[in-house]
Order: C-alpha cells, then structure tokens, then sequence
C-alpha cells in the first residue's frame, strides 16, 4: 500500500534518495570590483551554513574553481569549513574543476578528501606579491609625486619611487611568514600521503594526474560521478546559492573612480587566471 501512494507521489515527496548538499566557490579570492565581488568569507559563509544545517545529508561537498588570491580570505574560508564539519559531524568532500591553486587549493585542504578532473591544476603552494613600477613613466610625464608621511617608511614599495632593497627584504619576510603557515596547514591537512617531492611547496602547479601521485588530491573524479558512487544512483545533488543583486543594481552611481576600480580589478583576476594557462 505505502509503494503505491509513493508512486502516486512527486518523485522527491518521501523519497529515500540522499541529498547531498553542494556549496560552489569560484572565482579569484578577495579581489573586489563594483560589478564582480570577488570570492570571501563574507560571500560563502550563509551557503556554507545552510549546507552544513541539512541534517540528513551525509556529507556536504565543495565545488572549486579558483586561482587564489587574497591569504587571508582563503584561510578564513578554510577555517569555516572545519569548523562547521566539526560542529556537525559532516564530512566533506571537494571537488576540483579547472583550477584549485594557492588560496583555491588551501580552501581545497579544509576537505577530508579532494577530487580533481585528470587534467585540472591543483598546487601552486606558494605567496607572490606583483606590482609595476612607473618611476621613469612618471618622470617622461613631468609629473612631481608628492607623498607626507609619519614614520620613515611608511611609503615602502611605492610604485612610483624607486624601489629599495631594504623594502624588498620586508617584503619578502612577510612572504616567507606567510608560505610556513600554508605549508603547514598542508602538511596538517594531508598528512603522509603527501610526497616528499622537493617541489612539492614551491609554488609549482600540477595537472590533478600527476597531483595525485603527489598526494595533493585523493582521486580523480567529479562530483556527480562519485557521488553516485559513494551515495548511490538516486543521489539528488542540492546546490546552496548565495544572494546576489543584478549587475545593474551595483552599476548605480558608477563614477570614474569606480569604473578605474573596475578595471583593475577585472585585470588583476584575469592576471590570476592566466598563470595557470586559462
């Protein structure tokens, strides 16, 4: 009697079928433009909550596709993961497409296992700072730079001066700092299976083949695929979306200042993306 009523119902009223909940993350990370937000805490944590809150789901998968970015916003986002799959006793699953390198890929560590695509790029566990210098450009232009400070080196790495050595060193104090905490929470993350390649924290980036002999990834699949394998053919997949407004909306008031930020910004993430071949 209780198959027959089920048949005569909506195939997702009673269904047995487990509901696997998908939170996506794509997108340079803390790089922010009028009309393209870029991904941070800020712009993933109501997903990642109303993911984690289906109780009856198994587990809650990440979808990356990122080239990094901002340090912090990674290890913020990271951070939430863990916490949530700790709090409710979820584990989690991610899954690379095109790209999970430097920020992408340590938001990739939060999971308890990562799948790649054979031939997405995964790695690139390194920190760079990138920038230009227009000091002989400002001088061709006759343009005098005027800058006040408090404090002797308050103006360090200005563009438009000449750049120092003792300024470079800082920098590269702060970089280094920075590459031992990611570095860290790989090992944390990843434990033995990692290989002891000495490239391996170099900054290189790997196609998710070779990552996984690496030991970056865990397999080689995508989401649907093994989640039907792990979950079985009835798996419904429920991708949690954030709020977002229309384009237009933002657009409102753009003025010059802004449409320069735009600019920048779209060129900064395009300059992400493009150093991994895409």
């Amino acid at each position: 009697m209780l198959d027959r009523l089920r048949a005569l119902l909506p195939g997702w009223f009673g269904s047995k079928a487990v509901t696997l909940p998908v939170v996506r993350i794509s997108g340079a990370i803390g790089i922010n433009a009028p009309l393209r937000p870029g991904v941070s805490l800020a712009s993933v944590a109501g997903p990642l909550e109303r993911a984690f809150a289906i109780k009856t789901a198994p587990a809650v998968a990440i979808l990356i596709n990122s080239p990094g970015g901002s340090p912090v916003q990674s290890h913020l986002i990271h951070r939430r993961i863990r916490a949530l799959s700790q709090e409710k006793g979820k584990p989690v699953l991610a899954f690379v497409e095109d790209v999970a390198a430097s920020g992408g890929y340590m938001i990739a560590v939060a999971a308890d296992e990562i799948y790649a695509d054979p031939s997405s790029v995964v790695g690139s566990i390194g920190v760079v700072s990138q920038g230009f210098g227009f000091v002989g450009l400002i001088d061709r232009l006759g343009i005098e730079r005027r800058v006040h400070t408090a404090g002797t080196r308050k103006a360090i790495l200005d563009p438009f001066r000449p750049e120092q050595p003792d300024d470079v060193a800082h920098l590269k104090t702060l970089q280094a700092d920075i590459h031992e905490d990611f570095r860290a929470l790989v090992r944390e993350r990843r434990g033995a299976i990692l290989s002891d390649d000495p490239d391996l924290f170099s900054g290189l980036f790997w196609t998710g083949r070779t990552g996984l002999s690496l030991g970056l990834v865990d397999g080689l699949s995508d989401l649907r695929t093994l989640a039907r394998e792990r979950f079985g053919d009835a798996v419904r997949l429920r991708v949690i979306s954030g709020e977002r407004g229309f384009p237009w909306r933002r657009a409102r008031g753009l003025g010059i200042e802004a449409a320069v930020g735009e600019t920048l910004g779209v060129l900064e993430e395009r300059a992400l993306w493009s150093r991994y071949g895409l």
